[in-house]
């Protein structure tokens, strides 16, 4: 009996996962629907009143104005979610650039988890 308790939410957990990835990648396809991508750069600015966003999909964004920058890291980063603290190493001193290390700190904790490894920024502008 203890075992089907634990196997059935083993399974509530994951699919409830799959769930909140889903509606994140939802959300983000609805801001990037009416925009077109521009080409992409290695470096941009960073504002102390902006800040870089996890998605829960692997990327990350920033916003600047009315334009939206995804950048897609150099390997898969799954274990960032959008309710995590960002520690960014900005090698670029006041620029987020590819190759800065990124690491999540989860609500609750105070280590740090995996290193992730920022790629290049591409905007999406309305036309």
């Amino acid at each position: 009996m203890r075992l089907l308790l634990l196997s059935l939410a083993l399974a509530g957990c994951a699919a409830g996962a799959t769930g909140w990835e889903e509606r994140e990648q939802a959300a983000l396809d609805r801001d990037l629907a009416n925009r077109t991508a521009g080409e992409p750069q290695s470096c941009l600015s960073s504002s102390s009143s902006r800040s870089l966003h996890a998605t829960g999909t692997g990327l990350f964004v920033y916003r600047e104005g009315s334009t939206i920058w995804v950048n897609r890291p150099m390997h898969e980063c799954r274990n960032f979610r959008p309710t995590s603290t960002l520690i960014v190493e900005m090698r670029g001193g006041s620029q987020y650039c590819r190759g800065d290390q990124v690491r999540a700190l989860e609500p609750g904790s105070s280590i740090p988890g995996p290193l992730c490894v920022l790629g290049d920024f591409t905007p999406y502008r309305q036309p």
